[in-house]
């Protein structure tokens, strides 16, 4: 290529490069930002995201901001913050969350027997997240945490779902949102008996949005790899070399 045999130009390149790589490693996550959602009026589409500004040129999408926060963010007393459910105007739907104590079954009755104990009356809370909020993908995950009352019975288990599907058994677990799709989401803690019937259960909803800023960082960061996998033996001999150049120039 024309541009490989100019030395200078290579070189300055080589260090903008560089830098840009090192740059992108250490950008840190965005701060909590607004969060909007997004309806499409011809299909019913929702979407939920944090740069509104994507949508406002096209026609036919309704923009509104709901007051959920992004992240697991801590108080001083290391409780996790949590954001009001209510819409910040008129047109959101949401406006009734789903309390984090709300049973949504009735503990089911046993068989009366003489070999059958009788099934304990639980308490079941999610604790964390304790209320609606959002969590960037691919970067954040989402922790949960479940409080029973009494301590389990011999025989009992406590299983944690994702939309339905069983993604852990105990009382807490972290889940990875690189596979979730952007959206709202279920998270519910069950109390199964010993002979797998349902004594309790709970559910929040969680949103899942696209952290756009982080795919793009890393799709930046892909490109400027593959560069450097192509260059010659001896363009990555004087990529080092300047490599060496700008730490010593920074450590003066």
């Amino acid at each position: 290529m024309a541009l490989l045999s100019k030395p200078s130009f290579l070189k300055s390149s080589l260090k903008v490069g560089l830098l840009t790589i090192a740059t992108s490693l250490c950008m840190p996550l965005t701060h909590a930002a607004p969060i909007y959602k997004v309806i499409d009026e011809q299909t019913g589409q929702v979407t939920f995201t944090d740069r509104p500004q994507s949508y406002e040129q096209q026609t036919g999408k309704q923009i509104s901001q709901i007051a959920i926060t992004t992240g697991n963010e801590t108080n001083s007393s290391g409780v996790a913050n949590t954001a009001s459910s209510s819409a910040t105007n008129g047109s959101d739907v949401i406006t009734q969350p789903v309390a984090a104590t709300q049973t949504l079954n009735a503990p089911a009755t046993a068989t009366t027997t003489a070999t059958v104990k009788a099934p304990v009356s639980y308490q079941l809370t999610i604790a964390e997240p304790s209320k609606e909020r959002a969590y960037r993908r691919p970067a954040q995950s989402i922790d949960v945490a479940v409080q029973i009352k009494p301590a389990l019975q011999a025989g009992d288990s406590v299983r944690i779902y994702l939309d339905d599907k069983e993604v852990a058994q105990g009382l807490s677990t972290s889940i990875a949102t690189v596979n979730v799709l952007p959206g709202a989401h279920t998270v519910k803690a069950v109390i199964q008996g010993e002979t797998g019937q349902t004594l309790e259960q709970v559910a929040i909803t969680v949103y899942v949005i696209q952290n756009n800023t982080t795919l793009q960082n890393n799709k930046k960061i892909a490109q400027q790899l593959l560069a450097y996998q192509n260059l010659s033996w001896y363009q990555k001999m004087k990529l080092k070399l300047s490599q060496k150049e700008v730490a010593q120039s920074q450590s003066q």
